[in-house]
């Protein structure tokens, strides 16, 4: 029987997060993939950040990534420090903040420069140095020119846990915690990909965020429930998953959700809203309502945490997800697919 994508073309939304790319993964991808997982294994039907195999009495959590941003150098990083990010936050979702190591596979369009090369590779290594993520097998590949817009990485990181963190726990009570201002990557690349003159310096978040994310998990342990990053499709993309895995409604507080003013004047200029903007440095949260303080004040006290807030509540109902915005409720509606391109 012919899915509802058979006649279809693969267009820019469907690699951009929301729901085009989880119904094209839902549909096409995920068939006859994943069979012969143990019961309790976490693999790719769960849709989470990455895979999780029991080994013993641990966890062994896999993940994998490929990025094509576009411009590769934008303020605040590079395609280099992005893939390493990337991968090593997938990880942290799930709780495994001490990575074993990660794998970096090159495809390198013919005429690539090689000091950018060498400005890529460094960055990659002093990014992993930073999360203590050692890069430990590779690939290169070089394909013809005008067969490949320049460069694409691939990282795939491993690494142990004793307790696995999906982003399915939600409950009704439990809090929402987003640990810093949001849009400010995917914001930063279009600026930088289109030269907008903005006021203020907006940078990139991105950044490898296990330190901070093991700094959680010592003050709070298993009242942390869930967590994601919200990557493609933003916030928005992240939490209409949580709510539809955990089937609760999420109760956003606009007013309280961070934005820095830099990202808000971008949002202004282009007409999007930050919560479906792309992150590259920052984690949703999921805690018991008695645990948030101490989470938020752990997340406080680490550098990447300091503009962390607790954004919203779950409640009883069927899952969707509601915007507070201080005078009147309404349903937040997830995007098709993120709304720029090529961010990560």
């Amino acid at each position: 029987m012919r899915t509802a994508l058979a006649d279809e073309r693969i267009l820019m939304k469907h690699g951009a997060g929301g729901r085009a790319m989880r119904r094209l993964i839902e549909d096409v991808m995920m068939a006859g993939l994943g069979d012969g997982l143990k019961p309790g294994d976490i693999g790719l039907r769960a849709m989470d950040d990455g895979a999780a195999i029991r080994v013993g009495d641990k966890w062994l959590v896999m993940t994998t990534d490929s990025h094509v941003v576009h411009p590769i150098f934008f303020p605040g990083g590079d395609i280099g420090r992005l893939a390493v990010s990337g991968t090593v936050n997938d990880l942290s979702m799930m709780g495994a903040t001490e990575v074993l190591g990660l794998t970096c596979a090159v495809v390198l369009e013919e005429g690539f420069s090689r000091d950018n090369l060498i400005r890529v590779q460094m960055s990659m290594r002093d990014t992993a140095l930073e999360a203590g993520a050692p890069i430990v097998t590779g690939d290169t590949k070089v394909m013809g020119r005008g067969e490949l817009d320049g460069i694409i990485l691939n990282t795939t990181g491993v690494a142990i846990t004793d307790h696995i963190v999906t982003d399915a726990g939600l409950q009704p009570g439990d809090m929402l915690i987003v640990t810093g201002t949001i849009g400010d990557h995917g914001f930063a690349v279009m600026t930088a990909r289109h030269n907008l003159a903005l006021e203020g310096h907006l940078v990139s978040d991105v950044a490898p965020l296990n330190g901070m994310v093991r700094s959680v998990l010592m003050v709070a342990g298993r009242d942390v429930v869930a967590m994601k990053d919200p990557t493609r499709g933003g916030v928005s993309s992240a939490v209409h998953e949580m709510a539809a895995k955990a089937r609760v409604t999420i109760v956003l507080d606009e007013p309280s959700i961070p934005v820095s003013d830099e990202a808000r004047a971008a949002s202004e200029l282009l007409g999007i809203d930050p919560l479906n903007v792309a992150n590259e440095g920052k984690a949703v949260i999921g805690v018991r309502p008695w645990a948030a303080k101490a989470v938020l004040a752990a997340l406080h006290a680490h550098p990447l945490g300091q503009r962390a807030a607790i954004v919203g509540q779950c409640v009883d109902g069927g899952a969707s997800v509601v915007l507070d915005t201080g005078v009147g409720r309404r349903l937040l509606v997830e995007p098709e697919g993120e709304p720029l391109p090529r961010i990560c």
